[in-house]
């Protein structure tokens, strides 16, 4: 397989503490080697071993590339007017999925394809090497099974959300609606998709249906996600800890019965910060939940009515400045972090064996990342040991 060294990092972030100072496994003065789709090899750079090409980072930093664990790619249209509103004080309601639906069910398949297309270049332009998706715009078995279908060409790590809200045609049954998600859109979808997530939340589903999407997924053999607790106090995390679901999302209004579940379960914590900071509402408390043990995830939460954000940096900036975490914890949280909420091992570190999926700051430390918040740091990015263009 054909190799590459990059030489003269200025500071390598591994998220391995076996190869370097600290939780994020820093090395000063650093280089690796990229064979096939893996690193093949990490050190300082005067050890470097001689490859096909080289590549002088010229004291630039590098970084895992970050591990986007919640996103809503799959949609058509634009709720532009929705924001706008919002920001002269209208309040975000989960009833504005809605708008979203309708343009979705009328947009064909290579619509959708395309624009998914178009954010993984976005993202990739970002430093985002892995994203995962989610249905949840069609609501109806033909149109969520179809941008799973246009999901799964794209993506490994894609989501059947048919429980995103009770769609408009079931609006006055949504048992009905439930067996619907459960049965035969179920039947259609779980083919497409690794996991399975429920909006447990008012104006969506409590927390008795939530368990029954949940725990059909589960006997198709899909993974579990909950968003939870974004609106207010709930259900969703405890459910979400219960059932050993991978990760529990948004997790913004928690008790101390909430964080201490987290804490003494296996379910990853993913904070969406673009979200408070697109609907002005309050940001989760990440160092209340860090302190008390619980592993944090940074995402996008990319989606057009709440969060119309691509940029893990900027989520990590927010979270640094808003949310309580430090420049470290955020960087881990956006990369390892994102990983463990998608329960992988071979992405979000860089270390013999796992996936060549880096970013190349034009900064010295990635502690720039949030220094610098809004610039574009990132100057290249590999994604399975291929430089991807842009």
């Amino acid at each position: 397989m054909p190799s590459t060294a990059i030489t003269h990092i200025k500071t390598l972030i591994t998220n391995d503490p076996s190869l370097g100072t600290g939780p994020l496994g820093q090395l000063q003065d650093a280089a690796l080697v990229i064979e096939g789709d893996r690193i093949a090899w990490i050190g300082t750079s005067s050890r470097a071993p001689a490859t096909d090409s080289h590549l002088d980072a010229g004291g630039r930093s590098v970084i895992p590339g970050f591990v986007d664990s919640h996103a809503h790619l799959l949609f058509a249209g634009d709720r532009t007017a929705e924001f706008h509103a919002r920001m002269a004080g209208r309040p975000y309601a989960a009833g504005g999925i809605a708008t979203t639906v309708a343009a979705t069910r009328a947009a064909g398949d290579a619509e959708l394809a395309r624009r998914l297309a178009c954010f993984r270049q976005e993202m990739a332009r970002q430093g985002t090497t892995t994203v995962e998706t989610k249905s949840g715009y069609g609501l109806t078995v033909a149109d969520e099974a179809r941008a799973l279908r246009v999901a799964a060409r794209q993506l490994t790590e894609v989501t059947y959300l048919g429980a995103h809200i009770v769609a408009p045609e079931y609006a006055d049954d949504p048992a009905g609606y439930v067996a619907l998600v459960t049965g035969p859109m179920l039947d259609a979808c779980a083919p497409h998709a690794r996991w399975i997530d429920v909006f447990c939340e008012r104006g969506a589903f409590d927390a008795d249906q939530a368990r029954a999407v949940l725990l059909a997924g589960r006997d198709r053999g899909l993974g579990l996600r909950v968003h939870a607790n974004q609106l207010g106090h709930g259900p969703g995390v405890t459910l979400a800890v219960e059932l050993g679901a991978a990760s529990a999302d948004h997790c913004t209004h928690l008790t101390d019965a909430d964080v201490d579940a987290l804490a003494q379960g296996r379910t990853v914590a993913t904070l969406l910060p673009g979200c408070e900071f697109s609907t002005r509402a309050p940001y989760p408390d990440a160092r209340r939940l860090l302190d008390a043990g619980v592993r944090v995830a940074l995402a996008t939460d990319c989606n057009p009515g709440s969060s119309f954000t691509s940029s893990m940096p900027f989520c990590l900036a927010v979270a640094v400045r808003e949310m309580g975490m430090t420049p470290d914890e955020a960087l881990w949280s956006a990369t390892a972090g994102g990983a463990a909420a998608l329960d992988r091992t071979d992405i979000g570190r860089l270390a013999p064996g796992t996936r060549a999926d880096l970013a190349l700051l034009d900064a010295p430390s990635p502690v720039h990342l949030a220094y610098r918040p809004g610039v574009p740091l990132v100057a290249a990015v590999w994604r399975d040991g291929v430089r991807v263009g842009w």
